[in-house]
């Protein structure tokens, strides 16, 4: 651990877009509380960033929208709370660190108004430039001072550039030591070992879950005509609504059980999961379930991100396994004929699930090793002394 050398306050303005970034972010805060008490943690978050904590200024699902068309309607909200953050750091609380965490449509513009100002800025979870707009990478060096990056591929990219740039780990391993599932779900529920159960992970997004809902619900009957004694698991995020997905699969009479578990008790509950793409089939991948990953949004969106998008896989286990070791099925692909298809196939071919078990493993190793969230907590003392 660094030795602080000034045990003064330091403010730290932190700024997580959406769901995931929530995670990281109170991770990181819980890491800095532990080695460097001096650290005061404001900005924007979710209930997991405040619950470590941040001091919210306002939640960060008023930020998190998916999809080009999405966005353009909630651009005057957006507009509204960038501007507060600009007032923040240029006349209310000024931080001594800005923490950027992924979302870079608004943060790289935050990043701007904060070098203005004199403020040192650490882009935790960069931009993903390695998928699309691989020239946002010269943007990203000149408005940050440093990158701690969780993917070992990305520090290369930053190579040629001069901004300083490290590879600390990857955070879900530390969130997974923590929250080490206990296997106890099934039992809580009163679902037997022998029954099979489907994981329907919608991800934290109502934006999201606008294209994708009926194709979970429509999947999900097939499925129980396929087998009748299937039983269906659904965590819900706490930015989505658990009485309106209630209503919806309870007017398909389906036999699901909506939850608030950590996602490492559900994934380990079930035989397969069928998910979103994202961070998500990172953490199915580290309790090694075997997963089907589905991503829709509006047409117009899709059409756009085709053209802009460079890679080849959209759910990160493949794009960290370098090739597709889950099938993934995008926009009209996502059909519920597919789909059940696919997850018939996840519950019942046992040289298939043992193939993608291993494969699964081999992403885990890929990770590296844990401790991220310490390493970064340590880059931030050392910013913000």
């Amino acid at each position: 651990m660094v030795q602080d050398s000034i045990h003064q306050s330091r403010k730290v303005m932190i700024v997580a877009g959406e769901a995931s970034g929530d995670l990281h972010g109170s991770n990181l805060i819980r890491a800095a509380a532990k080695h460097h008490p001096q650290l005061n943690f404001y900005g924007v978050g979710g209930e997991k960033m405040q619950a470590a904590g941040c001091r919210v200024l306002f939640p960060s699902d008023e930020l998190s929208v998916m999809g080009v068309v999405e966005v353009i309607r909630q651009l005057p909200k957006i507009f509204r709370r960038f501007q507060q953050l600009k007032q923040v750091i240029h006349k209310i609380e000024k931080p001594d660190l800005l923490i950027l965490i992924d979302f870079p449509d608004f943060n790289l513009r935050l990043a701007k108004v904060a070098k203005a100002a004199g403020v040192s800025v650490l882009y935790y979870i960069s931009p993903k430039v390695w998928a699309w707009r691989s020239g946002r990478a010269r943007t990203i060096a000149e408005r940050v001072d440093r990158l701690a990056l969780i993917f070992p591929f990305e520090p290369q990219i930053y190579a040629s550039l001069d901004v300083k740039a490290e590879y600390v780990g990857n955070p879900l391993l530390d969130e997974f030591i923590e929250n080490k599932p206990q296997g106890m779900l099934r039992e809580n529920l009163g679902i037997e070992k022998k029954e099979q159960v489907v994981g329907i992970f919608p991800g934290s997004r109502n934006s999201e879950l606008e294209h994708i809902l009926e194709t979970l619900v429509e999947t999900a009957e097939n499925l129980v005509h396929e087998k009748p004694d299937v039983k269906f698991l659904l965590p819900v995020a706490p930015s989505l609504s658990r009485d309106f997905l209630e209503q919806r699969f309870a007017d398909a009479n389906l036999p699901i059980y909506i939850v608030e578990e950590n996602i490492y008790e559900v994934a380990t509950a079930c035989n397969a999961v069928l998910t979103v793409s994202g961070t998500v089939t990172l953490q199915l991948a580290l309790v090694g379930t075997p997963m089907a990953i589905l991503y829709k949004v509006a047409p117009l969106s899709y059409a756009i991100g085709r053209r802009l998008i460079k890679i080849e896989y959209a759910g990160l286990t493949n794009i960290v396994a370098g090739r597709g070791v889950v099938r993934e099925f995008i926009q009209d692909a996502a059909d519920p004929a597919a789909l059940s298809c696919e997850v018939l196939r996840l519950l019942d071919d046992q040289d298939y699930i043992e193939t993608m078990r291993q494969d699964l493993e081999e992403v885990r190793q890929l990770l590296g090793e844990p401790g991220c969230s310490e390493r970064v907590a340590d880059i931030v003392a050392e910013m913000s002394a």
